[in-house]
């Protein structure tokens, strides 16, 4: 195995492989988070839009992508982004083929992400990841290469759900003004 820049031919590879990776991650995802905030983040569904960001990053910041490759088989890919403000470089995505998994690319890819980063003379590497059931492979994978983790948490309000509310009370008479709501 070995890391190389990205080149066009491999589109196709990692678009696939990046499908294959992600399909069991979104199967758990989809029962771990409220029906309001994955379908607004994947209305047409999640492999639309994955499809859809992958490419954006392959055909806009193609210098930034590297891929693990054994002879023509594309196994696994990364983007790694510098933010020379923050002294830190971010491997902004990741995916292993699922045949390829458990067999040390992610770490061949993170490995040379570090490199990449201390090479432009930055002091540390960020990866982000979700904290759902379907993303615990990728935690034990980050925490094992030597990845700290950050306590972060990200929360959502329904605010659709708020304003039904809000309009059947008033309009049982439960509110003094009318209130009209604008579909976006």
């Amino acid at each position: 195995m070995q890391i190389e820049p990205y080149r066009r031919e491999h589109r196709d590879a990692v678009i696939q492989l990046s499908v294959r990776a992600w399909t069991p991650v979104f199967a758990a995802l989809r029962s771990a988070v409220p029906d309001y905030v994955y379908d607004s983040f994947w209305p047409q569904g999640w492999e639309v839009r994955q499809r859809s960001d992958v490419a954006a990053i392959l055909d806009t910041d193609p210098e930034t992508v590297y891929v693990a490759v054994d002879g023509p088989v594309v196994l696994g890919w990364m983007a790694v982004r510098l933010h020379p403000v923050d002294d830190m470089g971010e491997v902004a995505i990741l995916a292993v083929d699922p045949a390829h998994q458990r067999r040390g690319t992610a770490r061949a890819l993170l490995d040379h992400a570090c490199d990449i980063v201390r090479a432009a003379g930055m002091r540390m590497v960020m990866v982000e990841t979700g904290d759902d059931p379907g993303h615990a492979a990728s935690r034990a994978t980050y925490e094992a290469v030597g990845f700290d983790r950050w306590p972060v948490a990200r929360y959502f309000k329904d605010l659709a759900e708020e304003a039904e509310g809000a309009q059947s009370s008033k309009a049982s008479g439960g509110g003094q003004e009318q209130t009209r709501l604008r579909s976006p």
